[in-house]
Formats: C-alpha cells, structure tokens, sequence
C-alpha cells in the first residue's frame, strides 16, 4: 500500500477541487469487478488492485470529511484522514463475506476522522473514555445554537447516552471554554500576565513538596532494602550487582561466575524480582 498511500497525500496548502475531480473521474466498480480486485491483493499483494479500489471509494472518503467541518479543521487534513482509514479498510477488506467495500470502508473512514478530531480540536484532550468520546459527538450534534443546552436537554441527553447529567455538564464547559496558551504572548510591558504562567505558583521548590517528596524517596528505598535483605544471598548479590551498582555486570558475567547458564541467572534475578514485588505491595 506504499505507492497507493504516496500517491493520496495531500499537502498542506492542496486544492481539495483537483482532489474532488478524481474522486468524481473514479469509476464505481460492479461486485464482481470490486471482488476480483479484492482477490488479486489479497492473495497476490497486487498494489495496483489495492490502488484501484481505493481509487473507486475517494468520493466517500469526501463525502463523510463534509460532516466534520463544524469542527474548525482543515477539511484538507480531514480527507487525509478519511484517506488513511479507507486504506487500512482495503487492506482488511475480504471479499468472500458477501459485502460491498463502501459498507466496510465507510466505518474505518469515520474512525480515523473521528481520532484526528478528538486529538486535534483542542490543544487538552476533551476526550479520553469511550463514553466521552461518544458524548463528545453526540453533544455537537445536540447544540443547535450557540446557547448553552437547556437543563431539559441536558437531562434528555444524559438518558439517552446513559450518563450521569454531570459529565454532560462538564463536556459541554471543556468544549466551550477556549485554549489558552502557558506563556501567553511575548511583551516588553511590565503588565500582569494573564497567561497561566503568570498567576500559577511554581511548586518545585515549595517546602512542603520538597519535605513530601524527600520523604517519599526514603521510604520508598528503606522498602527496597528491606524487601532485598529479605533475599538469599545468591538472589541478594545477582540483584544488587545486576541493578544497583554503578558497574553493573551482565548476564553472561554472573553465569561464568556462578558455573551456571545466563538464562538460569535470568530465571534467578526475575523470581527474586517478583518476591520483591510482593513484599513491596503487601
């Protein structure tokens, strides 16, 4: 799919009216015709087949990024993406289960598009669970207007998505409050920053943070040792040369020393990892 994913690249600055043109110039394929193809790149790996069926299938590709340009993104970008998804439907396509590529493709076209815009509209991710995601979509959808979703609304889409009326609330703040930048913008003006750089309190050298995190290192290793004293001597000594010294030696080090194979002081150093582990936990 190499040549086929070259020749679908759109730069930056494209014309999508050229790309629409051979979209449009594509012809539709028959079943029969759109089998055969699917046949010859399955079993033969016949790129010009695979080139050929994604070429029958553009104007899909289109036709779905259309309906993601309330979004703000470059419709350019979304046919990219669209592109992208229908060619991993052409190379998952098999012919042998009774359906047309369109009905495949089209599913693998709106993922693709879907992950660039959950990743791309906002600079913070406004989506990161599938129930979010699906919110998120299904909320853009439901604001007819730019006025913020009546309690009613709120509610009725809440039941209908199967979550709680509080996550529809918060989806729609991230989605309406707008990025803004660290650091803001450069200025030689003495004025207070508005940015968040200039009114959050950088916590690195708070004392507390630094009492608690001193703190937590020394537990941490005061479990460690004692978590290794709890260790055989051989166990003791292959962890602490393996990991803890400066000078670590190898597999092949310890075994010549031990009269053992590397794999055996493997087995050793990864059961004695695990009784750590265990320790540590409890």
């Amino acid at each position: 799919m190499t040549n086929t994913a070259h020749a679908l690249t759109l730069p930056q600055d494209a014309n999508l009216a050229g790309f629409l043109k051979v979209a449009n110039s594509a012809p539709v394929l028959s079943a029969e015709h759109e089998a055969q193809l699917a046949r010859r790149y399955r079993d033969d790996n016949d790129v010009e087949a695979a080139r050929e069926l994604v070429l029958s299938q553009l104007r899909h590709v289109i036709h779905v990024a259309k309906g993601f340009t309330g979004y703000g993104l470059p419709v350019a970008d979304l046919v990219q993406e669209g592109n992208i998804g229908l060619m991993k439907a052409v190379k998952n396509f098999d012919p042998e289960r009774g359906i047309r590529l369109v009905s495949y493709a089209v599913h693998w076209i709106k993922a693709e598009i879907y992950e660039y815009v959950l990743k791309n509209w906002k600079i913070v991710k406004v989506a990161t669970t599938k129930a979010q995601r699906k919110l998120f979509f299904n909320l853009r959808k439901a604001r007819k207007s730019l006025n913020a979703l009546t309690e009613q609304e709120t509610h009725n889409l809440a039941e209908d998505l199967d979550v709680p009326v509080k996550t529809v609330r918060e989806m729609e703040l991230r989605m309406t409050s707008s990025d803004v930048a660290f650091d803001g913008r450069d200025s030689d003006d003495d004025e207070f920053s508005t940015s968040p750089s200039g009114y959050l309190p950088d916590m690195r050298y708070n004392p507390e943070e630094l009492v608690t995190k001193a703190q937590t290192g020394n537990n941490n290793r005061d479990a460690l040792y004692k978590a290794i004293a709890k260790l055989d001597e051989r166990s003791k000594d292959i962890l602490q040369r393996r990991w803890l010294n400066e000078d670590k030696a190898t597999l092949h080090d310890l075994a010549a020393e031990y009269g053992v194979s590397a794999e055996r002081i493997r087995q050793i150093e990864k059961r004695a990892m695990e009784k750590m582990k265990g320790q540590l936990i409890a």
